[in-house]
């Protein structure tokens, strides 16, 4: 073992040296301040600093799943994200099928721009915009009066609120999600099209039966990390956008944290909810990677 080892390192080295400086930082920064996560085993006091506070064991634990908030939160998390994987994970990789069908590189160019251009919007002005566009006299608003319908406060309707989260964020990320998948779609050896169409099959049969399979590993991968993020959301936006009156099926774990953490001062609380979220990701991950690769063969490792 280390005889091999020692031969990796005298015939890779270039690579191993140009390793080292991103090793030192992802070890600064995400390592080292693991030792922060001892907080959530404490009534952690800013002035007594870790090593003063008192121990106080799982009882953040117990105080959250304890709090008449922990169902709220997590129910509102997993519909906001499960209903974010169903719209946000298909869409682009339609994008992607569609572009690639296209002959004409001028349009294809075109739309591609426009559908990459809102990723780079920054979230806060995203957000800006989507309370302008959604006012009561909004663009939208004005679109729906023009067909008859009536006007909606997207933004103070809490049924309405987690649509307008999940398709905001479709409408930011499907042209910059589609990219992986364009790449992955020119590794797809042309002779097989060739052979198709002498056996006369059509650009439907061809995607269907070529296309699609040659993406299925790429696909697999996104999703596994999909689904490692579930109880993530987007608590970015979220917190930009919701309001009390979107409480009920807005507030999700990330933005949970934020108001007990930061607005609330009580900071070990607040790292025992993001200590759980983390972990049960983390499982989630596991568990995702664990059944991909009993199914398809296909994993992250």
């Amino acid at each position: 073992m280390l005889r091999r080892l020692k031969l990796d390192l005298q015939r890779n080295y270039q690579a191993y040296l140009m390793a080292i400086p991103s090793i030192v930082l992802i070890f600064i920064f995400c390592y080292i301040p693991m030792y922060g996560i001892l907080i959530v085993f404490q009534d952690y006091k800013p002035q007594a600093g870790i090593l003063g506070s008192e121990w106080v064991g799982l009882a953040n634990f117990a105080k959250f799943f304890q709090s008449p908030h922990a169902l709220k939160v997590v129910r509102n998390t997993l519909f906001i994200s499960v209903y974010s994987l169903l719209v946000n994970f298909p869409f682009p990789i339609i994008l992607a099928l569609l572009l690639n069908e296209v002959r004409s590189q001028a349009f294809k160019r075109t739309v591609q721009t426009i559908s990459y251009m809102p990723y780079f919007i920054s979230t806060v002005v995203i957000c800006g915009m989507l309370k302008s566009f959604m006012a009561y006299d909004g663009v939208i608003n004005e679109i729906i009066k023009i067909f008859g319908g009536e006007p909606q406060s997207f933004l103070s309707n809490a049924a309405l609120f987690p649509s307008v989260i999940v398709f905001s964020d479709l409408w930011q990320s499907i042209g910059w999600n589609s990219i992986i998948y364009m790449a992955a779609l020119t590794s797809i050896d042309p002779d097989l099209y060739e052979a198709a169409r002498m056996d006369g099959c059509g650009r439907l049969r061809q995607m269907w039966h070529i296309t699609i399979p040659g993406i299925v590993p790429t696909m697999t991968i996104l999703l596994i990390l999909s689904v490692g993020g579930l109880l993530a959301a987007n608590s970015d936006k979220i917190l930009l956008l919701y309001s009390p009156l979107t409480y009920e099926t807005g507030d999700v774990i990330g933005t949970f944290i934020y108001r007990q953490g930061l607005q609330g001062g009580d900071y070990s609380y607040s790292e025992a909810v993001g200590l759980f979220q983390t972990v049960i990701n983390f499982l989630l991950l596991v568990f995702a990677n664990w059944f991909s690769n009993k199914t398809t063969e296909t994993s992250l490792w």
